[in-house]
């Protein structure tokens, strides 16, 4: 029986994760941890898992692996600096892993899979992410990491950087509704209606993602 700590129990993303423990025969929730609370009954757990706050997620990371226990993080806002800080503390923990993870969702882990070996095939490539207003980090953790991947697909075979520009490409704006309802989209049809137009806020870009020594992130880590 593997015993289970929580981090953000009380939380949408938490709360189902309690459940999910708790109905699984091979585990065991031994605590469940949100605001307020001590981090202390989460000392004698075999793993725990961590759905926050991007503010919130590296102290946690943090105490876990001090106290020399393996996390699961599902929690956004890792960039490369993050991760690279996650793999220093690592060194102070020799039994302990950190498993930090964009997506739990197999579709979306199969997204990112997918356009990495379909980057190269395109003569352009774009992450365009819609979420809700109440969304904590953006970009998301999966769009940063979908971006890198196509990335990394894109300079394995010396192509151009991913670009929603290409030769085919038409200027688009969209304003999106709210709640469900439907917003507004617009299309350039021409170079000459479109000259005074902003152009797209950002592209998909980085480098392919990683990290050091046990600190794991990526499509191929679902969990």
């Amino acid at each position: 029986m593997i015993s289970v700590g929580v981090l953000g129990a009380k939380g949408r993303m938490g709360s189902e994760v309690c459940r999910t423990v708790e109905a699984a025969d091979d585990l065991e929730l031994t605590a469940a941890v949100d605001v307020g609370d001590v981090r202390d009954p989460l000392a004698s757990c075999d793993v725990i898992v961590d759905f926050t706050h991007p503010g919130a997620v590296l102290d946690n990371l943090r105490w876990c692996l001090s106290h020399d226990r393996s996390t699961v993080v599902g929690t956004s806002g890792f960039d490369e600096a993050r991760l690279a800080e996650v793999a220093g503390w690592l060194g102070d923990a020799p039994s302990a892993r950190a498993l930090i993870v964009p997506n739990f969702s197999v579709g979306a882990v199969l997204m990112m899979s997918f356009a990495g070996q379909a980057a190269r095939f395109f003569e352009s490539a774009e992450v365009i992410e819609l979420h809700h207003a109440a969304k904590v980090d953006a970009p998301s953790g999966t769009a940063v990491r979908t971006a890198s991947l196509i990335a990394a697909a894109r300079a394995a075979a010396e192509l151009a950087p991913p670009s929603g520009d290409g030769p085919r490409c038409r200027g688009t704006r969209a304003v999106p509704g709210r709640d469900g309802h439907r917003g507004r989209r617009g299309t350039g049809h021409g170079r000459g209606r479109g000259a005074g137009a902003l152009g797209p806020a950002g592209r998909a870009a980085g480098a392919p993602g990683g990290a050091a020594r046990r600190a794991r992130r990526g499509p191929d880590h679902p969990a």
